[in-house]
């Protein structure tokens, strides 16, 4: 009779590990503010990627401060499963830098925002330009974040003038 409900306890303990894995990794919200569907973590908190860097090419590193203000999207081990929901597009992946093991999508590193810490959904670290490359939320509704765009215009009073995208640099350029 012991060993039935030593068995018994030990497939519910499992039974209950495998409805904590079941917690997506990457699921999708809807952010009014900016008036798309995003790509958030398993907790909502919001997931952006830096333009121009990929798994082969890190621009954000722990040692040039950037994790201080963009901490990666990591899970517990090399051998974690990760899951998303139904939107969320491309193939998941795991790297393994600097001691953690940071989920990629598509072969983008993905990162969430310091200054997103307080509330799940919010989206205050889009289009900010820092450690080389601008940061971007990563959108279900595009296949990719819109280019970096600048506008040259001319005037017969002034001479050209050249207009950047907004100056958004958190922390000082580098």
């Amino acid at each position: 009779m012991t060993i039935f409900l030593l068995v018994g306890l030990a497939a519910g303990a499992l039974a209950g590990l495998s409805f904590a894995r079941s917690t997506p990794t990457l699921k999708t919200a809807s952010n009014a503010a900016l008036g798309e569907t995003i790509v958030v973590d398993g907790h909502g908190m919001t997931v952006y990627e830096l333009r121009g860097e990929t798994r082969t090419h890190l621009l954000c590193r722990k040692g040039n401060g950037c994790f201080g203000n963009w901490p990666p999207v990591t899970v517990r081990s090399a051998h974690a499963s990760l899951n998303k929901t139904a939107g969320v597009k491309g193939s998941l992946r795991i790297l393994h830098r600097n001691g953690l093991f940071q989920v990629t999508l598509s072969g983008h590193p993905l990162y969430r925002f310091a200054g997103d810490a307080s509330t799940a959904g919010k989206a205050t670290g889009n289009g900010i330009q820092a450690f080389g490359g601008t940061w971007h939320v990563v959108a279900v509704s595009a296949a990719a974040p819109p280019p970096d765009t600048m506008t040259t215009t001319s005037t017969t009073t002034t001479g050209p003038t050249t207009t950047y995208p907004p100056p958004y640099t958190y922390p000082p350029p580098y």
